[in-house]
């Protein structure tokens, strides 16, 4: 397949940038409490994978 031709697949983008979103906004979180920190980057994931669910029908 052509580089041109290529389908450009963003969905693996979308859940990476989640994490690193739900990552930021724990360690917001981390001095309070270490529970909101990894619920926060579950949370992270989770958006991530609904992005990407909604890209792959695009």
């Amino acid at each position: 397949m052509d580089e041109k031709n290529k389908p450009s697949d963003k969905t693996s983008w979308a859940i990476g940038g989640g994490v690193l979103l739900g990552l930021g906004v724990g360690f917001v979180f981390l001095p309070t409490s270490a529970l909101a920190f990894v619920g926060s980057i579950i949370g992270g994931l989770g958006i991530g994978l609904i992005i990407a669910a909604v890209l792959s029908r695009l």
